[in-house]
């Protein structure tokens, strides 16, 4: 029994008392912010952190018998020595975990198996201080399986992961902790901002990571990178330079989405659009010297002070004698704006003149461009009104919307107010309404990158899984526009650019770093002491990750050299990742693999779906309908979870997850459970050590050794390489739902129901066994066809197949960390070495096998007891003849026939013709192919007669009433005409089952 150490200190208590609560309780008292508070001022940041992971995962910390403690021996096989009792996934798969990472059994081998060319998986980096959510929990499953397959197959792999700094995300977490204390980030400073940052990621970071763990991740650690690590840092200021060197970066005023709380410009993608309920503002713009007006419709008052022009349609009858006359701003002092005409105006929206503010919104940007109209910005950085909004000024812009309405009102400018329904722009980040403003930004010139992204998908040198995101693909990038890569943060990269002077910008340096900047100021001429003032704005987060496939493996620092992780880790294989961040990361990834390095970052681009609930919503708080991944982790294990995640789904597609899924999901991993109970308990009994040490796969089953085997063993080969193929194949063409569904469907459909209840015909001597031959071979089937499975379902459930594979006989692991499942090789290593597989077996047994699935039939609909059994006679020819006849007693087994009472006889013989001719229910399996079973033998005859008589009276009765309900014309003339017709064909179908019956009583007569 493992003994409990007592810890002495309180941290050690606290984390025992949650090492050793049922699952849930542990995810929810972690959770639960109140213990986290209540215990900071006792234990340090980090040993919060570190009690956090020790609650979410399921290991026994304070075992002696941990793979930690003072046992020489590996897990693997004390594993072996415990035994397997029953299946509860808590209570192995920590501990699972924690030998495979200590093992080093995630790192790529130094050479591989076979001389095959690694296998690269970059994890997408996740927030460094985020949460486990199940959009983590579907790549993990996804790239996990990938990760494991080719690890098997002998390729050396590299999945490598990491975490995001997350400009947006850290940041405002850490100015809500800031307005917690009463204070702003502007009041504390940069300097002492960035230091409270880095100590909330300290504090924070490194959860995700753990929590990847327990489902399993068998990512490569020991290479975690994060993207504000030095060395990536490095890299980003090399990319900007490199960038702006080649002219694709530059600085201009442009109009950007601007996220007034966060204060920063967004990306376009960065911006959600919603369907929200508004208004629409009807008020009179009126013509300078006239009393004539023209009505305007804007769904923002607010920023009619910024109006520079007034837009009507040139063809707009209405308005055509206006084109070329001012009108005059409302509440502006008598500012006065030009009419002017474009095509671009709808006549039917509105009232068909459009109010042009060039400086807040982006088509009336491009249309001010045309005419070359003023710019007018009427709003602060953090969304209130500026000087240019006259005595707005201060006031919020949504307070400026009521407040500028009703002075108009009061002039007599309204004309009315009506529900509109509008796209509102909203900061992906922070949910608040984006504002278009013109700023000074940097950006990246994307058209020629984007070309080139393009190309290398047309070309092939790129391959989108599923291909119909080709077309999103080409869409996008043909329609690109320049990237907006300056954010107004401090938490980030920093941009590598110092303006020269105390003041002004209009000078500036791009360089790696301060001292570089120096130098190139000094070589342009000016003094040694100048003043260099670096840039205040950060990088968008996306650049650093753009970076990510090659800075992560040493670039630019080994650059150019050999026997470097660069030179053997990139370009990368595939990028896993969701279909909804293909152009916020991966198309970015494309273009700067392409432009920097010369090379696509990947070859394959694999897209999964979002997880929804089970109605195929999304999953929302407000909704009530989240799944908690760690909680369902800790109810029903990872390998379940996953599991439900990857099958039944194709790529691209959304994932309706519902928990009756994962629950049959762990009812199928507690079926294999008992599978791999059986042979190791009971079929194994019977061998001795030499046996048992013959017993380890090292390798495919050969024709030889196949050919002197029996149908069922033969046939459960064939499915079983047969099966082999077809998941290798699938796997390597990125099928990986149809290939694990595959794996389910044998082990539970073939092996459990079919070839180990034949196997007890071989083993056991109450069941036809006692041949000792007959026994060896099939145990030695029994671990050859549950080894192979157990290796075709170890991708997609790692934890379980490692835990059972452990009681298997096995060979030695020779040159590999650890005898590990995860280390072992894949059933098919060489896909010009087709497995051995035989055809005619495989008919030949689904003949056997359909004419046992009759007589279970025949039984169930004759109601014959569970226990009894009955007589049969099989009348066949041929091959499938002698094959029924040596498999009598498995026959025998599976239908619950008496072995004295059955019998196989050529078909066209006279014993053939004698069995048809007794009273019998005759089975046509299929051409050639019968069984009859005597009705004696089903049923006994009083207790049936006295069955079909009840029957047949309570039709009688059913028939007579309904007959003469017909037959009344009260009803036939006055009832529905469909109503009648229901009548009659009621009254027909009980005609035909009381002519049934009394066909059934007639036979009993002989009987």
């Amino acid at each position: 029994m493992p003994r409990l150490v007592l810890p002495q200190s309180r941290p050690l208590m606290v984390a025992c008392f949650l090492c050793w609560m049922s699952g849930p309780a542990r995810a929810a008292f972690v959770r639960n912010g109140a213990f986290v508070n209540s215990a900071r001022s006792k234990l340090s940041s980090r040993s919060i952190a570190n009690l956090a992971l020790q609650g979410r995962s399921q290991t026994r910390l304070f075992s002696t018998a941990s793979t930690t403690g003072s046992s020489a021996k590996s897990y693997d096989v004390l594993n072996k020595e415990k035994g397997l009792d029953q299946y509860n996934p808590s209570s192995f798969e920590g501990e699972i975990y924690k030998w495979w990472e200590s093992s080093g059994c995630f790192k790529p081998a130094e050479s591989s198996k076979a001389d095959k060319p690694p296998y690269v998986l970059p994890m997408p980096p996740p927030n460094v201080t985020g949460r486990l959510h199940m959009g983590h929990a579907i790549f993990v499953a996804l790239q996990d399986v990938l990760a494991r397959f080719h690890r098997m197959r002998g390729r050396p792999v590299l999945w490598l992961p990491g975490t995001d700094h997350a400009g947006i995300a850290t940041q405002l977490q850490v100015e809500k902790l800031l307005r917690a204390e009463g204070t702003t980030r502007e009041e504390v400073g940069r300097e002492e901002f960035l230091k409270r940052v880095w100590e909330y990621k300290e504090e924070q970071g490194g959860h995700i990571t753990r929590q990847l763990r327990s489902l399993g991740a068998s990512a490569d650690w020991s290479r975690e990178r994060f993207t504000m690590d030095p060395s990536l840092s490095e890299a980003v200021a090399e990319a900007f330079v490199r960038l702006h060197e080649k002219g694709l970066v530059y600085r201009g005023e442009y109009m950007v989405n601007w996220a007034p709380q966060l204060k920063t410009a967004v990306s376009d993608l960065e911006v959600e659009y919603s369907e929200e309920q508004g208004k629409l503002y009807y008020f009179k713009y009126m013509v300078d010297g006239s009393e004539e007006f023209l009505p305007v419709a804007t769904t923002r008052p607010e920023t009619i002070v910024g109006d520079t022009a007034v837009c009507v349609h040139p063809e707009d009858e209405r308005y055509k004698h206006l084109v070329g006359k001012k009108v005059v701003v409302p509440m502006s002092g008598g500012r006065t704006v030009p009419i002017i005409a474009d095509e671009y105006v709808d006549m039917e929206f509105g009232t068909g003149a459009l109010k042009i503010t060039p400086g807040h919104d982006p088509n009336d940007y491009t249309l001010g461009k045309k005419f070359d109209l003023p710019i007018v910005n009427v709003m602060n950085k953090d969304g209130s009104m500026n000087a240019n909004a006259g005595k707005y000024e201060g006031q919020d812009r949504f307070e400026c919307r009521e407040s500028l309405w009703a002075d108009m009102e009061k002039e007599g400018l309204v004309i009315k107010v009506d529900p509109h329904t509008q796209r509102v722009p909203r900061s992906q980040r922070g949910g608040e309404i984006i504002e278009p403003l013109v700023s000074s930004q940097w950006f990246v010139k994307t058209e020629g990158m984007g070309a080139k992204a393009l190309k290398a998908v047309q070309d092939g040198d790129i391959q989108i899984v599923p291909q119909r995101f080709d077309k999103i693909w080409s869409n996008w990038l043909t329609d690109i526009h320049d990237w907006c890569v300056s954010r107004q943060l401090w938490w980030g990269h920093r941009i590598p650019v110092w303006y020269v002077g105390e003041s002004g910008d209009a000078e500036y340096i791009v360089a790696r770093n301060e001292a570089e900047a120096r130098e190139k100021a000094i070589a342009q001429g000016h003094a040694a002491d100048v003043v260099l003032r670096q840039e205040e704005d950060v990088l968008d987060t996306w650049f650093s990750s753009g970076l990510w496939p090659f800075a992560t493996v040493g670039w630019p620092q080994d650059e150019g050299k050999p026997d470097t992780d660069l030179s053997r880790f990139y370009p990368a294989t595939c990028l896993e990742t969701g279909y909804d961040i293909l152009f916020f990361w991966v198309a970015r990834m494309v273009m700067m693999g392409l432009e920097l390095t010369g090379e696509s970052p990947f070859r394959v681009i694999y897209l999964h779906g979002l997880v929804r609930a089970a109605d195929g919503s999304k999953m929302s708080k407000t909704k009530g309908n989240v799944i908690d991944p760690l909680d369902t982790v800790a109810e029903y294990g990872a390998d379940s979870l996953r599991y439900s995640l990857v099958t039944g789904v194709t790529p691209g597609q959304d994932i309706p997850l519902n928990m009756e899924k994962v629950e049959a999901n762990r009812n199928f991993a507690n079926k294999l459970w008992n599978c791999c109970k059986f042979v190791t308990g009971n079929a194994l009994k019977g061998a001795d050590q030499a046996e048992l040490d013959s017993l380890g796969v090292d390798g495919p089953i050969l024709k030889d050794e196949f050919e002197k085997m029996a149908l069922p063993e033969r046939y459960i080969i064939s499915k079983c390489h047969t099966l082999v193929a077809e998941v290798t194949e699938d796997l390597e063409k990125y099928q990986l739902g149809s290939a694990g569904s595959k794996v389910y469907e044998f082990l539970w459909d073939q092996f459990a129901d079919w070839y180990i209840e034949i196997s007890k015909t071989r083993l056991y001597e109450g069941a036809g066994g006692g041949n000792e031959e007959e026994a060896k071979i099939a145990r030695r089937v029994l671990v050859y066809v549950l080894d192979t499975s157990l290796k075709l379902l170890h991708p997609y459930m790692p934890y379980v197949t490692e835990q059972l594979w452990h009681h298997l006989p096995r060979p030695k692991a020779e040159g590999q960390a650890t005898n590990a499942l995860m280390l072992s090789n894949w059933p098919q290593m060489d896909d010009s070495q087709p497995l051995v597989t035989d055809k005619s077996s495989v008919n030949q047994f689904e003949c056997f096998q359909a004419l046992t699935r009759r007589i279970r039939n025949a039984r169930a609909e004759y109601n014959v007891e569970p226990g009894k059994r009955i007589s049969a006679v099989v009348i066949a020819s041929g091959d499938i003849k002698k094959e029924i006849e040596k498999e009598i007693k498995s026959l025998v087994a599976l239908a619950k026939l008496d072995p004295d009472q059955v019998a196989v006889y050529e078909a066209g013989s006279e014993e053939a013709k004698t069995a048809a001719s007794v009273e019998s229910v005759q089975l046509v399996v299929q051409e050639g192919v019968e069984a009859y079973l005597p009705l004696s033998g089903l049923i006994d005859p009083v207790k049936e007669r006295k069955r079909l008589e009840k029957q047949s009276e309570k039709l009688s009765k059913e028939i007579e009433k309904l007959a003469g309900r017909l037959q009344s014309k009260g009803f036939t003339d006055k009832a529905p005409a469909d109503v009648v017709e229901k009548a009659r064909a009621e009254l027909a179908e009980l005609e035909d089952q009381a002519a049934k019956v009394n066909a059934s009583l007639g036979a009993l007569a002989s009987v």
